[in-house]
């Protein structure tokens, strides 16, 4: 659901209607910072921070980034501190808080099921985060983008109290080379840390292999699966096989890349279906199969409670009624190398245009790659990075063409751009699901609870 779009007010209302609401869980350092430079609108966020179990910690955020009435128009916002592999107190404490007040606000005044979704490419944050959002009690844990076999581990370390590490892949590295970052909730907290609540933990596969390996071995095996299909909006999986483009550049996908329903009833573990499933009787038929039900994203991201900019959602539900809107599956768009869903708006970054006349550079850095420099030393580079800083980093410059950076995009489109110089802000980049067959049977300005009531529907 991209950064911020799944934000706690989305994930709430869908848990108050009976569901598992799930909060987009990556970059909300960031998040929590430029929302209190905008002033914290209704004072959320401060509540949230006065509820964290160590608030003079709390405090020492909000004295940083806190701005009554936020910054004046035209004004960059202050950064956050990057989360590499040698990481700095100051930056896990932002994480951690930063997904304890999402979480925190999403559970808020009801008893429903909240989730947290992260990507498994975001190695070095997902100790801080997967630890804020235990904090605030999460229910459940999701990860995609990637094999996440490390995570039923770290989960049950910082649930117990302990020091958790997490193994982070560099490329190029040696094979006795061991990379890892490492999280102490003791010193973390500055004080000593109580058992949690662990979460349950979902794995977002794209293929009932993947599942069956993760499922084989205790260590590795999650509590269920969501099996995603690849016209899922965000991230999805490349084609297994030899990679083939049609004729607008897509990738094709074909029988291998079909899920094999019986073979995850096989598994014996509950698993849902992503991607195209936005109906009763998508909801219907996966039941029947043997799943326990759907995961649906774009109708959500689209509903009133989505944090997704007003005024885009109005253009994306207007172009799709007029049948002139494209989503568009790109195998270059995202650095992370998995095609990516990009919804082709006039005046947003997916316009070659508009992308080129934004300066190239890569400040937030979620989506950036460790790698081996000649000394031994971890680097760090992005294809969306200007291109001869790239390639001085090893990068091949074919890396670079038609990438775009998503975290500033994905950020823009949440409302939260970046001012550069000249008083210019980020263009948003927006992404969806290749099927908003639903828009048609929802109302014009429809909310989470609608959306609910229709997939029930019988």
């Amino acid at each position: 659901m991209g950064v911020g779009v799944s934000g706690w007010r989305l994930a709430r209302a869908v848990a108050e209607a009976g569901q598992l609401g799930v909060v987009s869980g990556v970059a909300l350092d960031a998040q929590l910072a430029r929302r209190l430079q905008r002033g914290d609108e209704g004072g959320h966020l401060r509540r949230a921070l006065a509820a964290f179990p160590v608030p003079a910690l709390a405090t020492v955020v909000l004295d940083r980034y806190y701005v009554a009435g936020g910054v004046p128009a035209g004004q960059p916002m202050r950064p956050v501190p990057k989360l590499g592999l040698r990481q700095r107190l100051q930056a896990q404490l932002l994480t951690v808080i930063a997904n304890f007040a999402e979480v925190f606000l999403a559970k808020e005044g009801h008893d429903g099921v909240v989730g947290v979704n992260y990507l498994e490419k975001i190695q070095t944050c997902t100790p801080a985060a997967v630890y804020g959002a235990m904090l605030a009690g999460v229910d459940y844990v999701l990860m995609g983008a990637g094999l996440p076999t490390e995570i039923p581990r770290l989960l049950g370390t910082l649930a117990a109290g302990r020091r958790a590490t997490l193994p982070v892949t560099v490329h190029g590295a040696l094979p006795d080379e061991d990379h890892h970052v490492t999280l102490d909730p003791a010193e973390v907290l500055g004080e000593a840390a109580g058992p949690l609540h662990r979460p349950r933990f979902l794995a977002i596969v794209s293929s009932a292999t993947l599942a069956a390996y993760l499922a084989r071995d205790a260590a590795t095996r999650p509590d269920g699966f969501v099996l995603e299909g690849p016209v899922a909006g965000g991230h999805s999986a490349r084609p297994r096989g030899r990679l083939v483009l049609d004729d607008d550049g897509e990738p094709v996908y074909g029988a291998r890349d079909r899920v094999d329903v019986p073979a995850m009833v096989a598994l014996g573990l509950p698993f849902w279906l992503a991607g195209g499933q936005c109906g009763p009787e998508y909801l219907a038929a996966a039941k029947r199969a043997g799943a326990a039900g759907v995961q649906v994203g774009s109708a959500f991201a689209l509903c009133r409670e989505s944090a997704l900019d007003d005024g885009l959602k109005r253009r994306l539900r207007d172009d799709t009624a007029a049948g002139t809107l494209t989503v568009r599956n790109d195998v270059r768009a995202s650095p992370t190398g998995f095609p990516f869903k990009t919804a082709s708006l006039p005046g947003t970054a997916a316009d070659e245009r508009v992308y080129a006349a934004r300066p190239r550079m890569c400040d937030l850095s979620y989506l950036r790659t460790p790698y081996r420099r000649e000394n031994g030393a971890v680097g760090y580079r992005c294809p969306a990075e200007p291109v001869e800083e790239y390639v001085r980093k090893g990068g091949a410059a074919g890396d670079t063409d038609g990438s775009r950076c998503l975290c500033n995009g994905l950020m823009a489109t949440a409302g939260l751009a970046q001012t550069r110089p000249g008083g210019h802000p980020e263009p948003p980049l927006v992404t969806l699901g290749q099927d908003l067959g639903f828009l048609s049977r929802l109302t014009a300005d429809y909310g989470a609870a609608d959306v609910v009531r229709y997939l029930l529907r019988t």
